[in-house]
């Protein structure tokens, strides 16, 4: 079994800054911490973040406004199929809001809805996007 769920963050940056940080490998270190990611703005290019926790490719983009990627982790097993995230982006009055759409997720891991992308993703986004003003 899988399911799926969707998070909102507003983050203090414009849609386009949004977009190009979360596809640019040396930005997704620095809005992230994570010490490694490899990643590119390339339809179907393979991706590794969070040093190589996380894989998986760019299936859509669209630029400043969505990013579709497959998206696995080294806790999913081999028989687990990849999940999805949709990650929508739309200018909101203080920022960008986000909307993450996580779909097709391994029955058991509630802990990236419960606080794991709050954690690693948005609020770190947050203070990466602050300190750039």
């Amino acid at each position: 079994m899988t399911f799926r769920f969707t998070l909102h963050a507003t983050i203090p940056a414009s849609p386009s800054d949004v977009y190009d940080a979360w596809l640019s490998s040396r930005s997704h270190r620095a809005m992230t911490g994570s010490a490694a990611a490899r990643i590119s703005g390339k339809l179907g290019a393979k991706f590794t973040v969070w040093d190589g926790y996380i894989t998986g490719r760019n299936l859509i983009l669209v630029p400043g406004r969505r990013i579709v990627q497959s998206w696995r982790t080294t806790k999913f097993t081999k028989d687990d199929p990849d999940s999805q995230i949709e990650v929508l982006l739309r200018r909101a009055p203080s920022g960008t809001r986000l909307t993450l759409r996580h779909t097709n997720v391994p029955d058991g891991h509630f802990h990236y809805r419960d606080g794991g992308w709050q954690k690693s993703y948005f609020k770190p986004m947050r203070r990466y996007f602050r300190a750039r003003k």
